[in-house]
């Protein structure tokens, strides 16, 4: 019998990781050791792991530089139009790994590595495990969730399909923060990600920019100037974006803050040198900390200068790249918006819009008229949420002591805006106050999407049920007065990432099937629709989802000391910690579970390990206490000797990109439960169907297009859509009546409320269930029954594991649309006015 290969080995047959050329792999090796021998020379002679790692980095790293530069000079010389994707978060993970994948290297790498490991370098022995270097990495963890990882597989889109594209952002010195969870309970730690430097990025402070603050506006016969303003500076920090295996390297260019030198010394008196120097930190303060809020607006004087100080700098990058353009005999009249798209991903980057009035009107001395044909062409804004905490609605009394003149230039905008609507609907008062950008009453405030609308040419939802919604409800006057500006762009994945990086079992089974080109269009995947009764297709689907699942086991034991049973069901949900996500009903059905296997312990009961994981944000009371009560459940129900191995419940500490590339793969049943209308698409919903999961789900975001795809009957769906939900809310919901009328429901209730799960603080979960019970925005018990149900018939099938891997190969084949290339695509065709290419420029070395 031959004897099993090595993972090693293993890795080598997957032809998806790149070909290990023994040139490529000579070089590697040389420039490795290059590398290692700088790192070791400065100041020891033992290497540590992250020595090896950054050396691995570095070398990888040199693989992109040529190709960087060579896509700069293309674009300089052929000067296409422009896409600026304006984003305050970007959750961009690790970047070694997609590196490799996206140049081909990963074969040569893991071989290089390989063979280093065979020999001595300066008497010291290495033993270079892949897997191990790339742990050593630090995620750039630079978002909350979606929004963030959204703009992340955007950049890898647009640079895959030859786009000359730029991401614009916030350098934040803290990322999302580490979450620990100390007995049941979450503590947040900083992320303090660039404490050993980041190898992927180059500051160029050559293209160093003033932003202002605060200051007043003076009235003369030249124009409107911003005068006595304070000025902080933003660095750029450029990490390139290679595109798949096509030699084209975008640019991600993330902007720092730092004092001027001159800072508090010459402008202010501030009680001496020493104190000036220190008071330099509140200019660079700016760019310290990712806010932590997750669909939840939070209107602090900080986050409103980060939101100026990424548009402000970006604006006078983009304007100084147009000017300098090599055939640029034209002017801002005529071809801006030819020459320049921006994209504003949600309302954050909002103050784009005045700003870049400002600039024309201000400093370019364009004709107002002129000035906004030419913003309104050139902007377009993607709304991700209807969730009306989440609206950014920003006081008026802040906007005109931080930004006087843009006050000014928001109130102008509105007037005209204001007259047009009292021209097309005479009299219609309520409508003015509806459309108008400042809400009165109150606090007069400033409503960011409104100006969003007014100041863009197109404005899109991100997932159809979404944009509908948005023209029906949210933005309805808007839309009735101009349907034209509102499109639907459903959100996409890179297949890169969620699929050839973190599945490479999957991805090869496929390609043996189809050939690798579904990696690039991935479309392709319709083509498996012809296996789904091909015994040994059928075998090999379910044999790597069994490897991914043991492979994460093993993790889980390691890191959670609970054994797992790997031939259970892994159920997962993994997102933000929210009440509109309903983790609770997902708790529901657990307590539901575990009492059913107490009642009758000798029924052949389906075994299920549910794994819950996400981040609440810290000031979000009610998230942290449905932490508590998951951990809590998890407690009783994972040392209940009747339960045994039929049911375990582990709470993911610390979610992340880099922790979903290793539970998405393993996982069978993914759980997509939000009340119908509240989740504007989601995209963990996609990456776990792309990765051979079936998906437990109501009718909400993009699950609804997911079951158009795959075919509704190859999805779980239950409870309400959108319609019952509009109805029950004219009805009036009242929990009550569900809880008298279920006895597994109440039974649950009653043992949360009852200290069940929290003997020792019987009174722990009391608020939970006084909030299910009497103020549940949405409507847990609506769906429970239905939820119940659904996931009876989820273990039936799950014992007919064929049925249920034919189910998982009409998923993936029905995964095509959720490419992130096609809705780059459309982004592109449809609003941006740009053609996409599959086009590989030349390689570095290829003589042009």
């Amino acid at each position: 019998m031959s004897k099993p290969l090595s993972d090693h080995d293993r890795k080598k047959q997957i032809s998806v990781r790149g070909l290990a050329g023994v040139e490529n792999v000579t070089e590697l090796k040389q420039n490795f050791n290059r590398h290692l021998h700088f790192t070791l020379v400065k100041d020891r002679n033992v290497a540590t792991k992250r020595d090896y790692y950054f050396a691995l980095a570095n070398t990888v790293r040199d693989h992109l530089i040529g190709r960087w530069i060579r896509t700069q000079q293309h674009y300089y010389e052929k000067d296409p139009k422009r896409v600026y994707y304006i984003s305050l978060e970007f959750y961009m993970g690790r970047t070694l790994q997609n590196t490799m994948v996206n140049l081909a290297l990963e074969n040569a790498c893991d071989e290089a590595m390989y063979q280093v490991q065979r020999r001595s370098f300066r008497n010291v022995q290495l033993g270079l495990d892949m897997e191990e270097l790339e742990d050593m990495e630090e995620d750039a963890g630079l978002g909350n969730g979606g929004l963030g990882r959204l703009a992340a597989c955007f950049l890898d889109s647009m640079a895959s399909l030859g786009l000359a594209a730029y991401g614009y952002g916030i350098r934040y010195e803290f990322g999302i923060f580490n979450q620990k969870i100390v007995n049941g309970w979450q503590v947040e730690e900083a992320d303090d990600w660039l404490r050993y430097g980041n190898p992927w990025e180059k500051a160029r402070p050559e293209y160093m920019r003033p932003v202002r603050f605060y200051g007043r506006t003076e009235h003369g016969p030249d124009g409107v100037k911003w005068v006595d303003a304070q000025v902080v500076l933003a660095l750029p920090y450029d990490t390139p974006v290679p595109g798949y295996r096509n030699n084209i390297v975008n640019t991600m260019r993330l902007w720092s803050a730092k004092a001027p030198c001159e800072f508090n010394l010459k402008d202010f008196n501030v009680g001496g040198y020493i104190q000036a120097v220190l008071d330099r930190n509140l200019a660079e303060n700016i760019s310290r900390v990712l806010y932590p809020n997750d669909n939840f607006f939070e209107g602090k004087e900080l986050r409103l200068k980060q939101e100026y100080f990424v548009v402000s700098a970006t604006l006078q990058d983009i304007i100084r790249r147009f000017k300098a353009k090599s055939n640029s005999v034209l002017t801002f009249n005529d071809v801006l918006h030819i020459q320049v798209a921006i994209q504003l991903n949600d309302t954050h980057p909002a103050m784009a819009i005045p700003e870049l009035m400002r600039v024309l009107v201000d400093e370019e001395k364009l004709s107002w008229d002129k000035a906004w044909d030419i913003c309104v062409r050139t902007c377009a804004y993607t709304n991700h949420t209807v969730l009306p905490e989440a609206l950014e609605r920003w006081p008026v009394d802040l906007f005109a002591h931080l930004l006087p003149r843009h006050l000014e230039i928001v109130y102008e905008i509105n007037r005209r805006h204001l007259e047009v609507i009292a021209a097309k609907y005479p009299g219609d008062n309520d409508r003015l106050r509806r459309m108008s950008l400042i809400e009165e009453g109150g606090q007069k405030r400033i409503n960011m999407a409104h100006l969003c609308i007014v100041g863009s040419h197109a404005v899109n939802g991100v997932a159809q049920i979404h944009s509908d919604i948005l023209k029906a409800t949210v933005f309805k006057d808007f839309y009735e007065m101009e349907p034209h500006k509102f499109q639907n762009k459903t959100n996409g994945i890179t297949p890169r990432r969620w699929l050839v990086m973190c599945n490479p079992g999957l991805a090869e089974v496929i390609a043996e099937r189809i050939g690798e080109d579904f990696i690039r269009d991935l479309d392709q995947l319709q083509a498996l629709r012809e296996y789904v009764n091909d015994d040994a297709f059928i075998r090999d689907v379910a044999k790597v989802k069994q490897e991914n699942k043991l492979k994460f086991a093993v993790h889980l034991e390691e890191h959670y000391k609970v054994k797992i049973n790997p031939n259970s069901m892994f159920d997962i949900q993994v997102k933000r910690i929210h009440e509109y996500k309903r983790q609770l009903l997902n708790c529901l059905h657990i307590i539901t579970y575990f009492n059913r296997i107490k009642k009758e312990p000798n029924k052949q009961w389906t075994p299920r390990t549910v794994m819950i994981g996400g981040k609440a944000a810290p000031g979000y009371h009610t998230a942290k206490m449905i932490i508590r009560l998951i951990t809590a459940i998890g407690d009783v129900v994972n040392n209940d000797p009747v339960i045994g191995d039929r049911l375990k419940v582990i709470f993911l500490e610390n979610y992340r990109v880099t922790l979903a590339e290793k539970a998405i793969p393993a996982a069978d049943l993914s759980e997509q439960i939000s009340t119908a209308g509240t989740e504007a698409s989601g995209t963990g919903n996609m990456k776990f169907m792309l990765n051979g999961a079936l998906t437990i789900g109501t009718m909400d975001g993009a699950n609804v297009e997911m079951a158009e795809e795959a075919g509704e009957d190859n999805l779980f769906i239950f409870g309400m859509r959108v319609d019952d939900v509009d109805k029950l809310d004219m009805k009036g919901y009242h929990a009550e009546e569900y809880y008298n009328r279920l006895p597994e429901l109440k039974q649950a209730i009653d043992q949360i409320a009852g200290g069940f799960f929290s003997p020792k603080q019987p009174d722990l979960f009391k608020e939970i269930v006084n909030m299910l019970m009497h103020h549940d925005r949405f409507k847990v018990f609506a769906d429970y029954e239905d939820y119940i149900k659904c996931q009876e018939k989820v273990n039936a099938l799950y014992k007919n594991p064929k049925e249920w891997t034919k189910k998982v190969i009409y998923n993936i084949a029905g995964c095509g649309k959720f490419s992130s290339d096609r809705t780059i695509a459309q982004y592109a065709r449809e609003i941006w006015g740009m053609e996409p290419t599959l086009e590989k420029l030349p390689a570095p070395d290829d003589k042009q």
